[in-house]
């Protein structure tokens, strides 16, 4: 052992060096992704024995490390050290690319592919490639329809933490996250992301195939059906069937009856929100769609389609 500070142990691979020989050997490990220490009881690998340790002790549920600010106990000493960054708000590791800053080391590893494009996790089944291994375990969850993630209050069941953590929300009707633009309030940060580009008119999912571009992913994808056709939202008690959840949801209200949405200046209800907005306006006297040609204005823009046939002559097809 090296009593000096003296790191005469040099990788021939990066500039890092170290003290001792063996800790030498153990960094090449992440160069050649050699995992010499294996779990007897999964098939989980690691570099260095300490690591190999710590995991053993998740099959156990032993976690022998507390936090001293708050109830969490934690099954390794790294684990907890991180964790109380949590409530310091450190954040030791910095990006050179911008001024992002992270709690822990592998988080700014991950955070660098977003400036590098690296994206080394190849799914088997698919082309998807991803930059996280997590994020790349959660994308087999498409393929294999595993939900694993399950709702205490109901039935409903998720591929993804976040998305049952957005679930739950519905249930305590909690709504956090307000608008700056507008009154709106909603139930997770993501959603909000997603408001505020109504706002701001952002739409940055392009479509591939036409000019189309959306403020959510979620409707890009949607859009994509129009295109091949693809309809897997199924009605359970009709042949219908729809590219879109929402789609069918409003649909399904057709059997019930259910009329949820109600005008506030008169008695009318309705099952889907556009038609309660389009009924609101002969109310109002509003007529958002305006021709450019003449002063013609109408409440629907399938109205105004059908008036632009008397400028162009084309024949209305009945």
């Amino acid at each position: 052992m090296s009593h000096t500070g003296d790191k005469t142990f040099k990788c021939d691979l990066c500039d890092a060096s170290f003290a001792q020989r063996n800790d030498l050997k153990r960094h090449m490990m992440t160069h050649t992704g050699e995992k010499s220490f294996k779990c007897a009881l999964c098939d989980a690998a690691f570099n260095a024995t300490y690591d190999l340790k710590q995991h053993a002790t998740t099959h156990v549920g032993e976690k022998p490390f507390k936090c001293d600010p708050c109830d969490v106990i934690l099954s390794g000493k790294t684990a907890l050290k991180n964790h109380m960054m949590t409530h310091t708000g450190e954040k030791p590791f910095q990006c050179d690319q911008c001024d992002a800053a992270f709690s822990q080391k592998c988080n700014l590893k991950y955070h660098i592919m977003t400036h590098t494009g690296e994206k080394p996790f190849h799914c088997d089944i698919c082309e998807a490639t991803f930059s996280q291994k997590s994020n790349l375990k959660c994308h087999i969850r498409a393929h294999t329809g595993e939900k694993p993630f399950k709702c205490a209050l109901c039935d409903a069941a998720f591929s993804h933490t976040s998305n049952l953590k957005r679930h739950v929300a519905t249930h305590s009707g909690e709504k956090s996250f307000t608008c700056d633009l507008c009154d709106t309030t909603l139930s997770h940060k993501s959603s909000l992301k997603d408001h505020v580009m109504t706002h701001t008119g952002e739409k940055p999912f392009q479509c591939d195939i036409c000019d189309a571009a959306f403020s959510q992913k979620s409707s890009l994808k949607g859009h994509i059906r129009t295109h091949t056709g693809e309809k897997p939202f199924k009605c359970d008690l009709c042949d219908a069937d729809f590219s879109r959840k929402c789609n069918l949801k409003s649909h399904m209200m057709t059997h019930t009856g259910e009329k949820p949405f109600k005008c506030d200046l008169c008695d009318a209800t309705f099952s889907l929100k556009s038609t309660l907005k389009y009924h609101v306006m002969t109310h109002t006297g509003e007529k958002p769609f305006q021709c450019d040609i003449c002063s013609a204005a109408f409440r629907l823009k399938s109205n105004l389609k059908s008036h632009m046939m008397t400028h162009t002559g084309e024949a209305q097809q009945v």
